[in-house]
C-alpha cells in the first residue's frame, strides 16, 4: 500500500459518509476502528450489527466504494466477533470527533424516516 496508515485512516474517515449511503439506507451506519499496515478496520452499527449480510454488505458496498474512491487494493474488516475478524492488538486511530459534522446531522436514517411517516399518520 502507498498510504502510511495515518494518511490511509484519514482518506477512509474523509470518504466514509459517501461509502456508508447504502448501510444507512438499511437504518445502520459504520464506524471506523483503525488501520494496520493498510487494512482498515471498522464495525457495522444499528440494525447492520450482526446481519447475515453484512460480510457481503462490507465487501461488495463498503469495499468496493473505497477501492474506487481511495486505492483498488484496499482491504476494510468488518469487525463483527467472529475469530477471523479481529481487531489487531496496536493499530492507528485518531481521537473520537467531538463535533458530528452538519451534513451528518442533516441527513436522516431509513428508520428516522419512517418514524416521522407513522407518527405523522
Amino acid at each position: 500500500m502507498i498510504f502510511t496508515d495515518k494518511e490511509l485512516y484519514e482518506a477512509v474517515l474523509h470518504h466514509l459518509p459517501t461509502a456508508s449511503g447504502y448501510v444507512n439506507s438499511h437504518g445502520g451506519d459504520i464506524t471506523l476502528l483503525g488501520v494496520k499496515d493498510g487494512v482498515v478496520y471498522i464495525e457495522l452499527i444499528g440494525t447492520c450489527k450482526g446481519c447475515a449480510m453484512s460480510l457481503m454488505t462490507t465487501k461488495m458496498v463498503v469495499q468496493r466504494e473505497l477501492r474506487i474512491l481511495i486505492h483498488p487494493e484496499l482491504n476494510i474488516i468488518n469487525i463483527d466477533g467472529t475469530d477471523e475478524n479481529k481487531l489487531p492488538q496496536e493499530y492507528y486511530t485518531q481521537e473520537a470527533i467531538k463535533e458530528i459534522p452538519k451534513e451528518v446531522k442533516e441527513t436522516k436514517s431509513m428508520f428516522e424516516k419512517i418514524r416521522d411517516f407513522v407518527i405523522k399518520s
